[in-house]
């Protein structure tokens, strides 16, 4: 039976990208012919929230669209309530269940039992600002379901992002990737308690997560000049360049606080930016308790927010496989014993090809490629 689990990030321009984000999710329910679909969204409503959490709301209308009829039982769950900033986490949680499965049930955090999908049962969520951090919007939501006799967690996450290239390029780690890592350990020892009974888990979502930016800078400008600029007022760093050794002095790499210039974009897209891969390092610090499948799909993050330029990274930050989706060691050991037999999960990394879909994307093609397995 397959499932589809799916990160997605709702940005400003939703209006502008949905159709066509729409349509690729549409003809890959119709390849697949999944029973059970996730999607879990992060910055529901954008950076101006405020002004377009009605524009967010309407795309969750697709419950009731054609393509989606087969799937009777929808259940969803949307933090809106950006008035109590403390708290306002802007996540939301889809979940779509066809109307063959039937062995399906949601557990209710708020009295405990598992209940009929027929209705929507209470879920827990919380945002990170008891971690002392300035970042809104920044949380997790999760929610228990048992699929034909088989308990997992599905957890929805946006943690911490990099503010300045100029800081996270000072050290290695840097001071950003230390606040996610606090902030991920923090969910997970919440999602693993005693408060409930643990069960196989599943973290999909927005984990920030970047380069190794120091490192990945000393490799990319080996054979260049570095220049430091620093404002005149202060001994600050304003701004680094790289240029190269011979005589026309090209700029290699240009860095400000909201600017990552490369010359080589492609390196970024070639073979899938495998070669970058020893520069991705936060995820494995928690190897004792979670995994993911191998990544074989370029970095997700920053794409350009223009229609003619589908395929091509923004100038703002490092590219970064900041969306993914994890998994306890009990859920990859349930893939791995039942692998060939009965649930097909198809988690989708990032991309649409071709298609403007914003700063981030969402990867639906070469799915069996990118991660087909299956629990029981």
């Amino acid at each position: 039976m397959p499932l589809i689990f799916l990160p997605v990030s709702l940005c400003a321009q939703l209006g502008e990208i949905q159709s066509a984000w729409l349509q690729e999710l549409y003809k890959t329910i119709h390849t697949y012919k999944p029973q059970f679909i996730g999607l879990h969204f992060q910055e529901v409503g954008g950076k101006d929230y405020m002004v377009n959490m009605g524009h967010a709301e309407n795309f969750f209308c697709i419950k009731s669209s054609e393509e989606m009829k087969d799937y009777d039982r929808v259940c969803m769950y949307v933090d809106n309530q950006f008035q109590v900033e403390e708290r306002f986490t802007a996540l939301g949680s889809m979940y779509f269940i066809h109307k063959t499965l039937k062995n399906i049930y949601q557990y209710d955090f708020n009295v405990w039992p598992f209940k009929d999908t027929a209705r929507c049962c209470s879920v827990t969520h919380s945002n990170l600002s008891l971690l002392q951090f300035k970042w809104s919007r920044k949380g997790f939501m999760r929610t228990r379901w048992i699929i034909h006799n088989q308990g997992l967690d599905l957890v929805n996450v946006h943690l911490f992002h990099d503010a300045s290239n100029l800081i996270a390029c000072k050290s290695s780690p840097s001071i950003y990737s230390a606040n996610r890592h606090n902030a991920l350990r923090y969910v997970i020892n919440r999602i693993s308690d005693s408060c409930y009974t643990p069960l196989p888990f599943f973290v999909f979502g927005d984990f920030n997560f970047r380069l190794d930016t120091l490192s990945l800078i000393q490799h990319l400008c080996t054979s260049a000049d570095v220049q430091t600029v620093k404002k005149d007022s202060s001994n600050e760093v304003e701004r680094i360049i790289c240029e190269k050794k011979d005589n026309d002095h090209q700029v290699l790499l240009q860095i400000e606080e909201k600017l990552f210039a490369y010359m080589h974009q492609a390196v970024f897209r070639e073979d899938n930016g495998k070669a970058l891969l020893t520069y991705d390092k936060e995820v494995t610090a928690f190897h004792d308790v979670i995994r993911e499948e191998d990544i074989m799909f370029p970095p997700s993050y920053p794409y350009s927010e223009e229609y003619t330029k589908p395929t091509q990274y923004m100038n703002t930050r490092c590219p970064a496989w900041c969306d993914r989706i994890l998994m306890s060691h009990t859920a990859r050991e349930l893939i791995r014993r039942v692998s060939q037999r009965l649930l097909q999960v198809f988690l989708f990394p990032h991309k649409v090809q071709n298609i403007f879909v914003g700063e981030r994307r969402v990867y639906i093609q070469n799915l069996i490629q990118d991660c087909n397995f299956l629990i029981g």
